[in-house]
């Protein structure tokens, strides 16, 4: 059961996508699908799906072949209700979605807990373990530093003993409050984007499995070292895009990157916060394009 009526957006993108399997789950992407073009992956955050990319997408369509995923968890794919979700994991879907489409060699876009993966696929690169090549990464709003990243409380709280119990009671008024904090002071989610967020998490209620899906932030903790090295010492070229408003990993977090990463690309998008790809699509795809350009 979905447990919620999609909306007019949200069902068009359910229409427009497809699912391979992996590991029994079905998982649910959207392709582009002009094989001339280059490959560009878009890799989602929590707790949303890939339809967070929705506003970037006909823009950038028209340079790239674009794919993105719903991970395991999220949107319209499986939500096993008892599952050890971690980031490995979800490294060997896009693993699995390239190597079902034929795709040998892509760029990467990434946001929130899509940047983990990223730096997890980062990592493999640099070990020659992974199946594919990455050609670029271009990290949005993410916790690439755990030690930067603020969670909200309802995050902590999620990922603390109470998470089981807190789940079940997880609502769309709850979630649209908390959801809102994140976004820059001018550019809120409006109602019916809020709606649609709310759509996607609710779809097979994946509400319910938030404790589960959380434990990501232990997961960062615990390879940081080899995350965070495949980060300041790349085999690609690397740029961040951020939305200094965010509370979770806005500008604090710019400040540290620079400190670490030598010659560091960023671009700081003002009065923008967390979810920079949905407050200002056009600066998101300027910048992006500016960065990949010349790698084509």
């Amino acid at each position: 059961m979905t447990a919620i009526k999609l909306g007019a957006d949200t069902a068009n993108w359910l229409q427009l996508g497809q699912y391979f399997d992996f590991d029994g789950h079905r998982i649910f992407f959207r392709d582009s699908g002009d094989s001339a073009k280059p490959v560009l992956l878009l890799i989602h955050g929590f707790p949303s799906a890939s339809w967070d990319w929705q506003p970037v997408w006909p823009e950038l369509s028209q340079t790239f072949r674009l794919i993105a995923a719903d991970m395991l968890g999220f949107g319209f794919s499986s939500k096993p209700r008892k599952h050890d979700y971690n980031i490995h994991q979800q490294a060997d879907i896009q693993e699995a979605l390239l190597a079902h489409l034929g795709i040998q060699q892509c760029h990467a876009l990434v946001h929130d807990y899509g940047v983990s993966v990223q730096q997890e696929l980062m990592a493999r690169q640099h070990e020659q373990q992974l199946n594919f090549r990455l050609l670029s990464s271009c990290f949005l709003n993410g916790g690439v530093f755990p030690e930067m990243h603020r969670p909200r409380l309802i995050q902590r709280l999620l990922l603390s003993p109470a998470g089981p119990l807190l789940s079940p009671l997880n609502n769309q008024r709850q979630f649209e409050r908390s959801f809102s904090a994140v976004f820059g002071p001018n550019t809120r989610p409006s109602k019916t984007e809020l709606r649609s967020f709310w759509e996607l998490i609710a779809y097979n209620q994946g509400q319910r499995i938030f404790h589960l899906l959380i434990r990501y932030m232990n997961d960062r903790k615990q390879h940081r070292q080899r995350w965070v090295n495949a980060l300041v010492k790349p085999q690609m070229p690397v740029r961040l895009i951020n939305g200094p408003e965010d509370p979770v990993s806005g500008r604090h977090l710019v400040e540290y990157y620079q400190q670490l990463v030598t010659n560091a690309d960023t671009v700081v998008l003002d009065s923008i916060g967390h979810y920079p790809q949905v407050e200002a699509p056009e600066l998101v795809t300027a910048a992006y394009l500016e960065f990949v350009q010349p790698l084509l």
